[in-house]
């Protein structure tokens, strides 16, 4: 198995995971990319992933279909472009020989779902669309603070090999954020190091992984004191959890 994220748009990445005979894509915004890698590749589409319904997301979805036939699962409780399999958190959808268990993580839209897999190639995989992003996490168009914490909280727990598949390369001005939040996070100062290297050589910082999240990731962070303290300091009324966690989301909101 091969992963590959084909940049799209200005920060997309649609990721494209094969076996050197089929594939499946995951959030094809755009099908030009992923037609030039199935063509480069000699790939057959079997599948496309859809994790929640914003353009960006879905809008190759219909023409890829169209093109190859590949089957197409999204989430139930959102409009995508039909016809489509709906998931729920719980299911599992089967796409490549390899069996995608669904997760429920509300917050950025009010039906997006992640796929999970405990074993692609030897490690875990995620793809979790603008949930989890590197550094960082979705902002709440349709959904509450309250809900985006439980869904950070049930990615969060998977294992910490897990390969974090985030839709967008957001990485370094979530990480100069990070840093604004917990300045003495030494891990946090080691990978932001190394993923400034990655960008400077033209290679994307995804896919990450949860055990480093955790680490560095304030928004994985925010019960941490030093995290917490830091939220507090912006916003008096944080006074449990939630209400940090929606003070920390609305401070990177307006950080510049």
């Amino acid at each position: 198995m091969e992963l590959i994220a084909l940049p799209a748009f200005d920060d997309n990445y649609l990721w494209l995971l094969h076996d050197g005979r089929d594939a499946l894509v995951v959030d094809p915004g755009d099908a030009a990319p992923v037609r030039d890698a199935l063509g480069r590749l000699g790939l057959k589409l079997q599948s496309i992933l859809v994790t929640h319904h914003h353009a960006d997301h879905t809008g190759g979805v219909a023409e890829l279909r169209g093109a190859t036939g590949a089957q197409v699962f999204g989430p139930a409780r959102e409009r995508i472009h039909e016809p489509f399999i709906p998931l729920r958190g719980g299911d599992v959808a089967r796409a490549l020989g390899i069996g995608w268990r669904v997760i429920d993580v509300p917050g950025h839209t009010a039906g997006h779902i992640a796929y999970f897999a405990g074993d692609v190639a030897g490690a875990p995989l995620l793809f979790c669309g603008d949930t989890l992003f590197s550094g960082g996490c979705g902002r709440l168009f349709e959904g509450t603070p309250a809900q985006m914490l439980a869904s950070l909280d049930a990615l969060a727990a998977l294992p910490a090999a897990t390969r974090v598949c985030c839709a967008h390369e957001y990485t370094l001005g979530n990480l100069r954020f990070a840093a604004a939040v917990e300045p003495g996070n030494e891990a946090l100062a080691d990978h932001a190091r190394h993923c400034q290297d990655l960008r400077a050589q033209g290679r994307p910082t995804l896919p990450s992984t949860l055990g480093i999240e955790r680490a560095i990731n304030p928004f994985l962070r925010s019960r941490e004191p030093a995290v917490t303290q830091a939220v507090r300091a912006q916003a008096a009324t944080a006074t449990d959890e939630v209400t940090v966690f929606a003070a920390l989301r609305e401070w990177k909101n307006h950080f510049r």
